[in-house]
């Protein structure tokens, strides 16, 4: 018990009071190292269960690996210097299939999901290749031939492949900061967000129909819009007749033996949030990036296709990559099916979401790391660049 004047224990721990984490302010620092870990009390979410009784591994200590040294900008840092510079919340190294280190911010559990943002997006990827994979749905079929409602939408002759490369022509710009624009509109529509008074429309599927064709043809230039990602999840619930999450659950989430239950966040009726609003354990997030290390098993068995994990992460248009703005950062890279890759003789792949979510696979070095972090910025090209930088040093010194 505290007496007057004396910090709650929540206080001690975070520098604020819970009370003060509010949905109009839970992605800003300092409050978004609580939120980030705590997204069900803040916005609504589905649940995707776990195999009952599975049992985590106990932790292994990352102490020896933190304090080797980082080649940064011409100086000598450590490992934890850069983890600390890029906000880690949580860190997972996996080599040849064995957890080699965890690394946990304080008051950061083995337990504690943490949201993955846009690294979401190549989740949902992989439930979108296991429904191809029962053969539900045509990459070449039109959004609209699944979900009538964005008949009047630039979705309503773009192709699911379009979609899943970040090809779609869309009038519409990811502006993080900007309050009023359709950004906003689409974060509120998801409950990401406070109303405001006569915000239209009041879910995702309604939003989206809102959304019209850009300049050119779809097909065209690589060009980043997360309404692409929940656009694949409304597919994925129309095809496979399952809301999303039961779907995740019974044909990605149990077959992988996660350990923890993850979840979802939704909008006002329930659609799931498939461009940014997974919650997970790092250690199950490091799962998913060893089962797509080996070519689409877990423990011998299939969750997907090994043309698809294939067609990840070698194909991709780099003609179309060049053509679009995030080769400023990665400028060997390629997109394909929501997954990044470096472009570099490793093969290394990636999914990337904002404020520092990454799952990392190096097929050469074995190597698998999930990152989550609470970078006080969204987007931030720099420690884009280190973070890409840090898996580099792990792969050779693991």
């Amino acid at each position: 018990m505290t007496g007057p004047g004396q910090p709650s224990a929540f206080e001690a721990d975070y520098g604020f009071e819970r009370s003060d984490v509010r949905l109009g302010n839970w992605r800003q620092a300092p409050w978004n190292v609580w939120a980030f870990r705590h997204v069900s009390e803040l916005i609504p979410t589905a649940h995707i269960a776990a195999t009952p009784g599975l049992i985590e591994d106990p932790s292994v200590d990352a102490r020896d690996l933190i304090k080797q040294a980082f080649p940064t900008d011409g100086e000598t840092a450590t490992i934890k210097d850069v983890l600390r510079k890029t906000s880690t919340d949580a860190l997972v190294v996996m080599k040849s299939g064995r957890v080699v280190a965890d690394y946990h911010a304080p008051n950061f559990t083995e337990r504690s999901r943490h949201i993955l943002f846009s690294a979401s997006k190549s989740v949902t990827s992989i439930v979108a290749g296991i429904l191809h994979g029962d053969g539900l749905i045509d990459l070449d079929a039109t959004v609209a031939h699944y979900v009538p409602e964005l008949k009047s939408s630039a979705y309503s002759d773009a192709s699911l492949r379009d979609v899943l490369d970040m090809r779609v022509s869309l009038d519409f710009e990811e502006t993080y900061q900007d309050p009023r624009g359709d950004f906003a509109r689409y974060r509120r529509a998801g409950l990401l967000e406070p109303s405001v008074p006569g915000d239209t429309p009041d879910s995702l599927i309604a939003f989206l129909a809102t959304l019209q064709k850009g300049p050119g043809d779809h097909g065209g230039p690589f060009h980043y819009c997360s309404p692409n990602s929940d656009v694949l999840g409304l597919v994925i619930e129309r095809a496979s007749g399952q809301r999303f999450a039961d779907f995740a659950a019974a044909r990605l989430w149990q077959p992988l033996g996660a350990r923890q239950d993850a979840y979802i966040t939704v909008d006002a009726i329930g659609s799931a949030r498939t461009g940014g609003g997974f919650c997970m354990t790092p250690r199950d997030l490091a799962r998913i990036g060893e089962m797509m290390r080996l070519g689409g098993t877990t423990n011998g068995r299939r969750i997907v296709s090994q043309d698809w994990v294939m067609d990840t992460i070698t194909n991709g248009s780099a003609k179309a990559w060049r053509a679009g703005k995030f080769v400023e950062w990665l400028p060997d890279g390629r997109y394909r099916n929501k997954w990044y890759q470096t472009g570099d003789a490793s093969g290394a792949f990636f999914a990337l979401g904002i404020h520092g979510q990454y799952l990392y696979v190096n097929p050469r070095a074995e190597l698998v790391v999930a990152k989550f972090s609470s970078q006080p910025e969204p987007v931030n090209n720099d420690l884009k660049r280190l973070n890409l930088a840090l898996f580099d040093t792990l792969a050779r010194l693991c």
